[in-house]
């Protein structure tokens, strides 16, 4: 009989769930339900932060009617609803409902307010918000949040709140009630607004001339006939709706047609609107905001203000939003774009993770809004000029917006897109001056948080650096304002100076170690071991090494190059850190000279063996220092007394610590779940690195990126450890630390960095490690700070001429660059384009492993060893670290010399045929008799290859296929 009646509640709760979520504020509700688990509700309230009210009401009933249920339930929660002050939410669970025609009137005086919004965010919130909470229509926790929201972002701020929170707890009767506050607080012309009264209908307002509770009532039914849209309200009233160019919902979410949330129109405050205005005219800009400010927001509004006037207008609006980083797309894709755009356009994203199995093309004439990665766009745009295919054109586009558009500077992405804009511009010129018709070319809006100076020490250079990114993207201005009032306090600066150890045994033994590795290779090093002087030092010797096929010297160098990189980690994290890489290091090494198949016999020669037997030797007192702790550096403890001072003098922290390598990122978050301390006071810790493979260590895919963030948002996680990916663009809940622990780079990084410390009372720390000079790079960063800043005024306060003169000087001058560089690299790639010139020999041996003939490319991208007499030159390991599948091909083993291990590359499964992938850095280049000393990229080898002919391997494979079913 219970779970009869149990069920007829939920039931009562699901019908009216799309009621419910519009009148629930769920952070007074929380405190009066005893039932729901502590983790779920902080789940709801982090859900209300970033999304919303009626978002996490929505979570809200479903933990309500999470099964089992305890006892008392319901009651429980419709007593918490009236507490709350949610009244109208508990009237609907207590079958206490408004008739269906006031309900209906209820619904229209809410759109009324909604249409209203740009005039009734001029009230005086200061002055309606008592004479609300006075008659009820809002609670005494309403009025102190509505207070707090005016007193510390503005009078429209706290007006929108106070508006969201009268339609929330409104009952039936509300809309007069509320017309009655603004009549006796004076708000003459909003009352006429809203109620349809002409002045000369009006008599005089006093605050002691009430007039009885239903006078307003009785004049809204005729507002409520007409106010569907402005053609019910007065003329003033309907030009002023469709000049105000921001509107908002109050954040109320309906179901789109593809199941998922629809967001509210987009919000602007005073400072976006008008960084906004130019680009609304149709003009080329560059927005500069703060981290965490809104810029894209901004962007979404722009693209939707300009698909708008171009629907109007009767023409068609294509969008491409620009990233450079893979997790970026998606982000902007699902947070902005997409919630506030796919009511009326169609939204796509595209990046190297898409699985899309339609061309970009396609893409691009399919969708009105596009966000991509650059390089997406670029590849598209190249085939257009190429004639491979169709691909894309600038003259396709409407506009085009960039992210992190500092970016746009030589050799990057950015700018060999707005290169070609550059070039049609100019030529656009010349063909109005033969009155010729020019090829249309897309808007473009930059949006960055620091556009840096570029390294500049001087105020001409740090202009000029500014003055070349707005000619890069022929922006007519740079836009940027000073936040006043919505400027959030900046964050507490610290810096923690460190002592150097007093006794280091551990890097003592390293440092022996390389000594008898410097004897042995006749090496005389001038830097200090362990530092980055050192390091580029060994890394020059083993090249120089490599091409002079010296194999003691080159050998001898990479295992140096590794001591080294223990040393960094021993000065940064745990020597047990140290210890476990150089041991792992060695064991590969060990293990790539020994061979899967008995009958091969891999080299080892008396250098390796030397060094083998180095390590050996001192690897038990390696191990047995790194268990004493008190041997440990400086930095790691002032890292653990910060964390654990934040953790406990704050009631709920959430932090960030940046750190220099993916190495140290894994072993800081390892560190911090191992020790018990840090458990003690809740701190739950992750990592999230980059996605490149270009580190020894395992990159992150996206996927693993994306459910690391989401974690830190929710607050499964409260300490993300990340390297410089997490500092750029990447939509991270706001926190109330930020750690910098031994990484300085530019100003632009500090700037990012800083600025995700957004919550109040934030603090940013730098914590110094060894060699890392964290102190005095912070000072330079803060002086090019201070000099960017007056730069980016002064630029402003050019006249308009003595600008544009300046920007066309820069365009000219980077396209006649431009021509140079394409005319050198085309003369360039005519001398080298046959691949039989080149040779590649064995980087551990020597050994001629194939030439430039035997090689053809795959999708542009992978070289691959076509010779079938190649496989008797290799042996094929498995490893499951390099497995990898996409939609054509798969990776899952790699490649080794077959008389040394050196590592070749990986073994390719492409649609179904086994194919050879070399990787050119484990090679030693020969090109036309010449040998390459640095070659780490294929793209830095101007040699032209065959394409893949993947029907002649197909037909080669087919007769031994036919044997093979034979056969059977």
């Amino acid at each position: 009989m219970e779970s009869d009646n149990d069920e007829i509640k939920e039931r009562l709760i699901e019908d009216f769930r799309p009621r419910l979520k519009q009148h629930i504020s769920v952070e007074p509700v929380l405190d009066y339900i005893l039932f729901i688990e502590n983790d779920q509700k902080e789940l709801i309230r982090q859900k209300a932060k970033t999304e919303g009210d009626p978002a996490a009401a929505n979570l809200l009933i479903t933990a309500v009617l999470k099964k089992p249920h305890s006892p008392g339930w319901f009651k429980e929660f419709v007593d918490a609803l009236s507490n709350a002050g949610c009244q109208l939410a508990a009237d609907y669970m207590q079958d206490n409902l408004p008739e269906p025609e006031v309900e209906a009137e209820n619904d229209t005086c809410v759109r009324l307010i909604r249409i209203l919004i740009p005039s009734l965010l001029d009230m005086n919130t200061n002055q309606v918000c008592p004479h609300c909470s006075a008659k009820d229509l809002i609670t005494q926790e309403d009025s102190e949040i509505i207070t707090a929201e005016t007193t510390n972002k503005g009078n429209r701020s706290g007006a929108r709140e106070l508006l969201k929170r009268i339609i929330m707890r409104g009952r039936p009767g509300w809309f007069s009630t509320f017309l009655d506050v603004l009549r006796v607080t004076q708000h003459r012309d909003l009352y006429q607004l809203m109620s349809g009264a002409s002045q000369k209908d009006e008599k005089p307002l006093s605050v002691r001339d009430e007039p009885p509770e239903n006078e307003a009532a009785t004049q809204s039914p005729a507002v409520v006939e007409t106010c569907d849209g402005p053609e019910g309200l007065d003329k003033d009233a309907t030009e002023e709706i469709q000049d105000e160019t921001v509107v908002l919902s109050y954040g109320t979410e309906s179901m789109a047609a593809d199941g998922g949330p629809e967001k509210a129109d987009i919000v602007l405050r005073d400072y976006q609107r008008d960084v906004a205005r130019p680009a609304l005219e149709g003009k080329n800009i560059i927005i500069c905001l703060p981290t965490g400010s809104g810029k894209t927001r901004v962007a979404v509004y722009i693209t939707k203000k300009h698909l708008d006037d171009r629907r109007e207008g009767g023409q068609s609006g294509k969008v491409v939003v620009l990233v450079n980083k893979v997790p970026l797309v998606e982000q902007h894709f699902s947070s902005e774009f997409l919630p506030f755009l796919k009511d009326r356009y169609k939204v796509e994203r595209v990046s190297g993770d898409s699985q899309l199995k339609i061309s970009f093309t396609e893409i691009v004439k399919n969708n009105d809004v596009i966000i991509c990665t650059a390089q997406i766009l670029e590849n598209y745009l190249e085939r257009s000029v190429s004639g491979d295919d169709e691909g894309v054109h600038l003259s396709d586009l409407t506009l085009i917006v960039i992210d992190e558009c500092h970016h746009t500077q030589k050799g990057g992405v950015y700018n060999h897109i707005m290169m070609r804009f550059l070039k049609q511009k100019h030529k656009n010129s010349r063909l109005k001056k033969e009155e010729k018709e020019p090829v249309p070319l897309p808007q473009i809006l930059g949006l960055t948080a620091s556009p840096g100076v570029g390294g500049a020490t001087k105020m001409e250079k740090a202009e000029e650096h500014i003055l070349r990114i707005c000619a890069n993207l022929d922006a007519s201005g740079i836009m940027t304002w000073n936040l006043g009032e919505y400027k959030k306090q900046e964050a507490k600066k610290i810096i923690v100076n460190v002592e150097d150890r007093k006794m280091d045994p551990f890097g003592d033994v390293i440092k022996k170690i390389m000594n008898a590795i410097h004897e042995h290779a006749e090496l005389n090093p001038t830097f200090e071991l362990g530092s980055q002087n050192y390091e580029q030092w060994v890394v020059q010797t083993e090249r120089d090494a490599t091409k002079e096929e010296n194999h003691k010297v080159r050998v001898c160098a990479e295992h140096l190059r590794r001591y080294n990189e223990g040393l960094q980690l021993s000065n940064t994290i745990r020597m047990c850190d140290a210890f476990n890489f150089l041991n792992k290091y060695q064991e590969e090494e060990m293990k790539s000279k020994t061979a899967p198949d008995s009958d091969v016999v891999i080299q080892i020669t008396r250098t390796e063996r030397f060094l083998f037997n180095l390590f050996k030797d001192n690897q038990q007192e390696l191990l047995e220092l790194a268990k004493q702790p008190q041997y440990e550096n400086d930095s790691l403890s002032k890292l653990r007394a910060k964390i654990l001072q934040e953790f406990s003098s704050r009631e709920e922290a959430r932090g960030i610590i940046f750190t220099k390598t993916r190495r140290s990122a894994i072993a800081l978050s390892q560190w911090i779940q191992e020790n018990p301390k840090f458990d003690d006071i809740g701190v739950k810790a992750s990592y999230v690195i980059g996605g490149g493979d270009q580190s020894v260590v395992k990159p992150m895919t996206s996927a693993e990126q994306k459910d690391v963030l989401k974690k830190f948002s929710n607050g499964k996680v409260n300490l993300l450890i990340a390297t410089t990916v997490a500092e750029e663009g990447l939509d991270i809940s706001a926190c109330n630390f930020v750690i910098r622990y031994g990484l300085v780079t530019n100003e632009i990084s500090m700037i990012q960095a800083r600025g995700r410390a957004r919550a109040e009372d934030s603090s940013y720390t730098l914590v110094e490690t060894k060699n890392s000079g964290v102190a005095e790079k912070e000072c330079v960063n803060e002086y090019r700070i201070n000099m960017m800043n007056k730069a980016i005024e002064k630029i402003r306060a050019l006249n308009k001429a003595d600008y544009d003169k300046k920007i066309m000087e820069y365009q000219i001058q980077a396209i006649m660059e431009e021509k140079i560089r394409m005319t050198k690299k085309k003369q360039k790639g005519i001398k080298n384009e046959n691949a039989t010139e080149l040779k590649l020999n064995c980087r551990g041996c020597s050994k001629l492993a194939c030439t430039g003939e035997n090689i053809q490319i795959i999708e542009n991208m992978h070289r691959v060893n076509v010779s079938s007499e190649f496989s008797e030159l290799f042996i094929l390991r498995e490893n499951s670290t390099l497995q990898e599948r996409r939609l054509d091909y798969e990776t899952n083993g790699y490649i080794t010399c077959k008389d040394c291990g050196q590592r070749w590359g990986s073994m390719m499964l492409f649609r179904g045929i086994e194919c050879p992938c070399l990787h050119v850095k484990n090679f030693a280049v020969t090109l036309n008799g010449k040998k390459i000393s640095k070659c780490s990229k294929w793209s830095e080898l101007p040699v032209k290859f065959q394409a893949f002919d993947y029907a002649e391997h197909a037909n080669r494979m087919a007769p031994s296929s036919d044997d093979d079913s034979d056969a059977e």
